[in-house]
C-alpha cells in the first residue's frame, strides 16, 4: 500500500516538475506569491513552528514584521522548488554567468584545486541545490552527505538531479569507508551543517538558543587536515539569479592548540551561518525544527531544581 502510494505522489510531483518547466520564470514568481500568501494567511502549515523560531531569533521584531518575514520565507521555498526544476533547461556551463555571481570565484577555484581534502558546509538557506549544481558544472564535482528521502521514487529522481553534473550523494550512514577514501584522495565533501543531531549531539549557541550539532564536520576538518569552507548562494534581486560565495575559510593548520577541538570548530562554522543567514533571514528555513530537546547538562540541572521543589 505504502509503495502505491509512494508512486502516486512521485507521479503528481514529476506532473507539478513538468508544468514548472513549461512554465517562465516569471510566471512561476507570481506563483510563488500565491502559493506563499496561502500558506501563510489561508493555511498556516507549521505556524507555531516559524513563530518560536523568530520570536527567539529577533526578539525586537513586531507581530507584523515576523508575519511579512513568514510570508517571504514561503515565497523563497517555493522560489526554491522552482528555481531546481529549471536548472537542467536553463543553467549550462557555457552561460552560468549569467545566473551566478560571485566575488570569490577566483579564491573557491584555488581552495577546490588544493590537492589537500576539503569539507564544504552550507546550511538550509538560500538555494543550497543550487550551489552544489553550480560546482559540478564548473569542473569540481563532490560528495554531499545526505538522508534518503521516505519515498524512493522521489529519492532517485532528486539524486539523478544532483547527480546530473557529478554530485554524489552519500547516506548519513554507512559511508564511513567511503568517505575515508575521498579524503584520503583530496577530495570534497559537503555537508548541511544546521541539522539537529539528536542528544548526544555537540551542542552550541545558534541564534542564542542551544542547537545540537553533528560532529562529523569538525571531525574531517580535524582529522584529515582539511579546510572548512562555509559556502552560500543567495538569491539575488530576481528569481533564479543568485550570490554564490565564501562566508570565510577555517584551515586546521592555522588553529591555536585551545582551538583544535570539536565543540570550538562547530560553533565557529555556527556562527559564520548566523551570520549569513541575518542579511537575508527571509532565505532560511524558519520551518525547520533546528532547535529540539535540551543539552544533557541543562536537563540535569532542570530535573534537579524541580526535585527540589517537590521537596
Amino acid at each position: 500500500m505504502k509503495n502505491a502510494a509512494d508512486w502516486l505522489v512521485y507521479l503528481g510531483v514529476r506532473i507539478a516538475i513538468c508544468v514548472v518547466q513549461a512554465a517562465p520564470m516569471e510566471t512561476c514568481a507570481a506563483c510563488a506569491d500565491v502559493l506563499a500568501w496561502l500558506l501563510t494567511a489561508v493555511i498556516p502549515i507549521r505556524r507555531q513552528v516559524i513563530e518560536e523560531n523568530l520570536r527567539c531569533a529577533f526578539p525586537e521584531m513586531t507581530d507584523g514584521d515576523r508575519r511579512k518575514l513568514t510570508l517571504r520565507m514561503w515565497r523563497h521555498l517555493f522560489l526554491m522548488v522552482f528555481e531546481v526544476a529549471h536548472a537542467p533547461i536553463h543553467l549550462k556551463a557555457t552561460d552560468w554567468r549569467r545566473r551566478i555571481r560571485s566575488r570569490s570565484h577566483g579564491r573557491i577555484s584555488r581552495l577546490l584545486l588544493d590537492p589537500r581534502p576539503k569539507i564544504v558546509v552550507s546550511a538550509h538557506f538560500g538555494n543550497f541545490e543550487i550551489a552544489g549544481y553550480v560546482a559540478g558544472l564548473l569542473g569540481f564535482p563532490g560528495y554531499t552527505i545526505a538522508r534518503p528521502l521516505d519515498n524512493r521514487y522521489l529519492d532517485r529522481y532528486v539524486n539523478r538531479f544532483r547527480r546530473s553534473t557529478g554530485q554524489a550523494i552519500l547516506p548519513k550512514q554507512g559511508s564511513a569507508e567511503t568517505v575515508q577514501r575521498i579524503m584520503d584522495e583530496g577530495g570534497v565533501i559537503g555537508l548541511l551543517g544546521d541539522q539537529h543531531a539528536g542528544p548526544k549531539g555537540c551542542w552550541v549557541d545558534f541564534f542564542g538558543r542551544p542547537a545540537s550539532s553533528h560532529k562529523a564536520v569538525a571531525l574531517f576538518c580535524l582529522a584529515y587536515d582539511a579546510p572548512l569552507i562555509v559556502l552560500f548562494a543567495i538569491r539575488g534581486s530576481r528569481p533564479f539569479c543568485f550570490d554564490m560565495d565564501v562566508a570565510d575559510i577555517l584551515d586546521p593548520r592555522t588553529l591555536p592548540p585551545s582551538c583544535r577541538d570539536v565543540r570550538w570548530i562547530t560553533q565557529w562554522y555556527h556562527h559564520e551561518l548566523e551570520a549569513v543567514i541575518r542579511r537575508s533571514p527571509e532565505q532560511y528555513w524558519w520551518v525547520h525544527r533546528r532547535w529540539k530537546g535540551t543539552p544533557p547538562g541543562n536537563r540535569k540541572a532542570a530535573e534537579g531544581e524541580k526535585d527540589r521543589e517537590a521537596a
